[in-house]
């Protein structure tokens, strides 16, 4: 029996994982459930999975939530706050950590985590795109178990050998392809990117997903953020890393070999397969995914990604090259931009403008310590936020 703490339980990832763990009560219970503001759905997954602590980021919403359950006559633990997050992931009884708060959020809890020797599931890559070095470094020094579960970085978990660190020529590695769907708006000029909306950037063709990741997507700023991730999961160089835009979303990532082979991982487009793939290893257990049908799918289509149309993707490999606090500011300039383009206030072609001019007007740094990475990102937060006044 493994004692799992869901961070960000109420979204996308969040509820796929309750459901894998929901079909396996004699392998897993829940700890901890914690949530950003979506108490009611906190309320409904507390009263379904009976945690023992539930967490809240406003006092506010932790009081109603603790009313809620006193009525219900459930014993859970209601609390609030940052602290409280790195609490119930460090608490001796968890065995497994969904870090699957999205954002720069997800940093300090899911590093906690790692530094308590978890199982850690990472969903969160914009933990290891802002601390890449001193992520991995703490990951080696604390004896933490890392088990990628976005389902590009968990596709080439599964293709490559198990002890793959040590840069990947001496296990014949040659390349890692990262592919991507292309978003709502592959084959979409410039022109016609201008005009996009939220709604639209949201209605991915494949996945359900949040609005964040949803708009990242769009703007290939997630395969961005993954070819940063892939780099420090796998010990890879950039050059070693290559996005191939795959509309079926059925072969979720490859690594090619120096003998010519290229081994894929083929499943149909649901997050709950690598979601019990990193709950049960080195075991496999039941998804409740469906069978991927070759016969129903019938062909598969790859073709290179535009970055014309989406320089996010240009920016965020601009970014890992540059090293140090790049990666940093990069992520925290794309979550202003984002969250501007969803309250209606920058344009869909905005975000990279917004991106890049943020890289432009600050100095790449050593990111030496978790001090230096954290007043990078609030730097970043400042200067995209002035120009979004500005312009």
């Amino acid at each position: 029996m493994l004692t799992v703490s869901v961070l960000g339980a109420t979204g996308s990832i969040g509820t796929s994982t309750l459901d894998v763990v929901a079909r396996h009560p004699e392998r897993y219970r829940v700890h901890a459930l914690t949530a950003h503001r979506s108490r009611e759905a906190l309320l409904t997954q507390c009263r379904r999975h009976r945690p023992k602590v539930a967490v809240l980021e406003r006092e506010e919403d932790a009081a109603w939530l603790r009313r809620e359950l006193a009525a219900a006559g459930l014993e859970t633990e209601v609390r609030s706050g940052a602290e409280a997050l790195v609490e119930v992931v460090e608490a001796g009884e968890v065995d497994v950590v969904m870090a699957a708060i999205v954002g720069a959020a997800g940093l300090l809890p899911t590093l906690a985590a790692v530094r308590a020797a978890k199982r850690v599931l990472l969903a969160n890559k914009e933990a290891l795109v802002m601390s890449g070095a001193l992520f991995m470094d703490a990951v080696a020094r604390h004896g933490a178990q890392l088990l990628p579960i976005d389902s590009e970085h968990n596709a080439i978990y599964q293709c490559l050998p198990h002890e793959h660190r040590g840069g990947l020529a001496k296990h014949g590695v040659t390349q890692l392809l990262l592919t991507a769907s292309g978003g709502p708006f592959r084959g979409w000029t410039p022109e016609a990117l201008a005009t996009v909306t939220p709604e639209q950037a949201c209605a991915h063709p494949n996945w359900s997903m949040g609005r964040k990741i949803s708009v990242d997507s769009a703007t290939l700023m997630n395969k961005g953020l993954e070819l940063i991730e892939a780099c420090w999961l796998f010990d890879a160089r950039p050059e070693q890393v290559k996005v191939v835009v795959h509309p079926q979303s059925v072969i979720h990532s490859m690594a090619a070999y120096s003998d010519g082979s290229v081994l894929a991982q083929l499943g149909n487009p649901d997050m709950r397969t690598p979601i019990a793939y990193g709950l049960a290893w080195p075991e496999r257990i039941d998804a409740g995914v469906e069978a991927l049908d070759l016969f129903q799918v019938a062909r598969l289509d790859f073709e290179a990604p535009d970055e014309a149309a989406f320089p996010c993707l240009r920016l965020a490999r601009e970014a890992i090259v540059a090293g140090g606090t790049a990666p940093a500011v990069l992520n925290a300039a794309n979550e202003i931009a984002v969250d501007a383009f969803l309250a209606g206030r920058l344009g869909f072609s905005g975000i990279a403008e917004l991106v890049e001019r943020t890289l432009e007007a600050l100095p790449v740094s050593p990111a030496i310590d978790l001090d230096t990475i954290l007043e990078a990102n609030a730097r970043a937060r400042r200067t995209a936020s002035d120009w979004l006044k500005g312009r």
